[in-house]
């Protein structure tokens, strides 16, 4: 186990995470795109978005499961790797709320009457600054862990 292995292991998550923001501050900016399309929405540009959207997330978690494996078999770190499911986890309903929260926000501008759109809309919100605070705690925990071996 050479440290320097380990450091850029760790700075290759971190990297990945980065992109993972990125990512997400992409689908925010094509969806209110598409909503501007209303009320004849541009589905086909909005569907190769969410498509080009998902193979980022793929790839983005493909390679950070690798990195959890190899934090927990070469670098006998499964305390590590258990911050990485946990983040995993909670990334992938991180990605589920948003794509309710852009179903709402359609619904909302299709139905400006229904009052409980933006109901739904301000509860989702507050589920996913929930799910921020946690995935804020685990990525604490995880620079915690990755840095006691300083």
């Amino acid at each position: 186990m050479v440290p320097s292995d380990f450091k850029a292991l760790i700075q290759r998550f971190y990297h990945l995470q980065s992109e993972r923001v990125e990512t997400y501050r992409l689908f925010e900016e094509g969806h209110e795109a598409y909503l501007r399309t209303g009320p004849h929405y541009d589905f086909d540009h909005y569907r190769q978005l969410v498509h080009e959207i998902t193979q980022a997330f793929c790839g983005i978690s493909k390679e950070v499961l690798e990195i959890k494996g190899r934090l927990h078999d070469e670098f006998d770190r499964p305390d590590l790797s258990e911050h990485i499911e946990k983040l995993q986890n909670k990334e992938k309903e991180k990605l589920e709320l948003t794509a309710k929260l852009q179903l709402a926000k359609q619904q909302a501008q299709d139905q400006p009457e229904d009052q409980s759109c933006q109901e739904q809309i301000q509860e989702i919100r507050h589920k996913i600054i929930q799910n921020k605070e946690a995935l804020s705690e685990i990525m604490q925990d995880f620079k915690y862990d990755s840095e006691e071996c300083d």
